[in-house]
């Protein structure tokens, strides 16, 4: 398991280079101010359009413009928000929650562009059930140029394909079912593995209907499940609204200078808020991805800048508003930066496993402060080590769990860490280790005790449930495109069994989760980025021409806005 923790983490540090991430953010500039400022088109004519005022029965495609957002908002609206900001303050501190408002701002003119052009080009051959995604944007877009370079586009789809399915595997499944199982387990005892079963059921319930199912089912489950959490997080933050002044400037401050070590937060520079507030932004709205246009592409609508527009509004609901509510609760209510939860009786002396890779002895597991532990549960003491280039300082974490010794007792088995010289623990302090989703639910149970258990594990199980459907309908496009329509089922099969590996236990630590959700986030920007670069001008001239005719009232809607229920169940659009 080290060698692949090794190979992942270096891995990432090729995909994640600084240099990266600024490409993604220029390009996302870039595409802004070329559309002359889309972000304001799609604030207000977005928001018309998935109101239904435009939809028509008559146009190809399967779902409404609605059901198109929403099933693209089920993949990106999930344990990213919960769990996945979550990491990014935890790892880079409260600087990173900025650098994720940029993205999200920035994103969405990326999204609108990505989605324009898979309408431009998606594949309508059957009407009613559409293909399309940037392997079909560079495949027939370079073959529209010749022959050659057709066949350059077909391999490039092909990439893009592979670079799809592994961001399946990881951010779309493997990531989600981790966070539910360790969150359920947390709080109720149940083993990880028996929620990977249960999710594994749900889901394969829902995917077997294909995408008309799945935005049916994202339409009715992506408001109800957004509403809930914001009303939470709004609860929570009427309580504590003394400290959102601070906690904004908080968050502006030190994403331009070094946040100090303070309780469980060993410190951070701000190289480190940059890295993981952009990685975490973009692996929850997915922008520059090329994911959420293969569900838009199947909207039914003959204006394709339409639903880049509606694309638009997702990293704004996405990042802006949501993934903002989970940063406040957490810094608002401290659990980033929290107190021990015990003190050792005495310090666990390092031990050298093989060269330059330490743990700690085994030692008695101290009582609680409040409460009592279990066996299984997960802790950490910092340590004083090597110069740490994430906290600026010579701050580490060595993780331990709490396992029974044979007369009973429990004790902490350490992990390990590398380091060229000898760990020394800095204080006697144990504190539990919350990853992700977790640490969210632990800020909520600050305010009212229980509301996190309950709150955060519903908001878990539904966010982790709907974007795992959209994602594998995303897995499913790259399939078909790679091995055609008989290869469809298999995979599916393949998924759920996933979400059952993916509960096993072989995840342990949020730098683990973060190098396995990062590599499936890099690969498809290393992907899609060029092909937006390749095609760009034809989604500006588009986007340019659709604005033009907005403006000049040639393309007024065709009705008065429908039903609200027509609209979620997808009625209006309906032969």
């Amino acid at each position: 398991m080290t060698g692949y923790n090794d190979f992942v983490t270096t891995l990432n540090g090729i995909l994640w280079h600084n240099s990266v991430l600024f490409i993604v953010l220029g390009t996302g500039v870039l595409f802004t101010v070329w559309s002359g400022f889309c972000q304001y088109r799609a604030l207000t004519h977005g928001v018309s359009v998935i109101r239904g005022r435009y939809d028509n029965p008559d146009d190809p495609g399967a779902i409404n413009h609605f059901q198109a957002l929403s099933a693209a908002l089920s993949a990106t609206v999930g344990l990213g928000n919960i769990g996945g900001v979550a990491l990014a303050i935890a790892l880079g501190g409260p600087g990173a929650v900025f650098w994720m408002w940029i993205v999200g701002l920035f994103g969405m003119a990326l999204k609108l562009t990505e989605v324009t052009l898979s309408m431009l080009y998606r594949n309508t051959d059957d009407p009613d059930n559409p293909h399309g995604g940037p392997m079909w944007v560079v495949t027939k877009g370079l073959a529209r140029r010749s022959k050659a370079l057709g066949a350059v586009g077909k391999g490039i789809g092909v990439i893009f394909c592979i670079t799809l399915l592994i961001s399946t595997i990881t951010g779309g499944n493997m990531f989600q079912a981790w966070n539910v199982g360790e969150l359920t387990q947390e709080y109720f005892g149940i083993p990880s593995i028996v929620t990977g079963i249960v999710l594994a059921i749900l889901v394969g319930m829902v995917i077997l209907g294909g995408i008309k199912r799945i935005g049916a089912v994202a339409g009715r489950l992506v408001p109800l499940m957004v509403t809930m959490y914001l009303l939470a997080g709004t609860y929570v933050l009427i309580i504590n609204y003394a400290m959102i002044p601070k906690m904004f400037s908080l968050i502006i401050t030190a994403a331009f200078s070094p946040t100090e070590a303070s309780g469980a937060f060993i410190g951070g520079t701000m190289a480190y808020a940059f890295l993981f507030g952009m990685k975490r932004a973009l692996f929850s709205n997915e922008a520059g991805q090329g994911s959420s246009p293969i569900a838009h592409s199947a909207a039914k609508t003959n204006e394709p800048v339409r639903e880049g527009v509606v694309a638009g509004l997702e990293p704004f609901i996405d990042t802006l508003v949501v993934c903002t509510f989970t940063a406040l609760v957490i810094l608002s209510t401290g659990v980033w930066n929290r107190a021990p939860e015990a003190t050792l009786t005495s310090a666990p002396q390092a031990i050298m496993a093989e060269t330059n890779t330490w743990s700690l002895e085994e030692v008695a597991v101290p009582d609680r402060f409040s409460g009592s532990w279990s066996e299984g549960d997960k802790v950490f003491v910092i340590v004083n080590a090597h110069t740490n280039t994430q906290s600026a300082n010579n701050l580490h974490r060595i993780n331990g769990v709490l396992v029974t010794d044979k007369a009973g007792g429990l004790i902490i088995d350490w992990g390990s860490l590398t380091s060229p010289q000898r760990p020394e623990v800095r204080d006697m302090g144990l504190y539990g280790n919350y990853v992700g989703a977790t640490l969210t639910a632990k800020a909520f149970d600050t305010v009212t005790p229980g509301l996190g258990k309950w709150l955060v594990t519903a908001a878990a199980w539904l966010f982790a449930i709907s974007t795992m459907i959209s994602w594998s309908y995303y897995g499913e496009q790259g399939i078909v495109f790679l091995a055609g329509q008989r290869a469809v089922t298999p995979y599916k099969l393949v998924f759920c069994a996933l979400i059952i590996v993916a509960t096993m236990g072989f995840i342990e630590t949020d730098v683990q989760l973060d190098n396995l959700t990062g590599i499936g986030t890099g690969v498809m920007l290393l992907a899609n980025i060029p092909i937006m670069w390749i095609f760009g001008r034809q989604a500006m001239t588009a986007y340019k021409d659709y604005i033009r005719r907005l403006k000049d009232g040639t393309m007024e809607p065709g009705h008065r806005p429908p039903p609200l229920e027509d609209v979620y169940s997808g009625k209006d659009v309906e032969r």
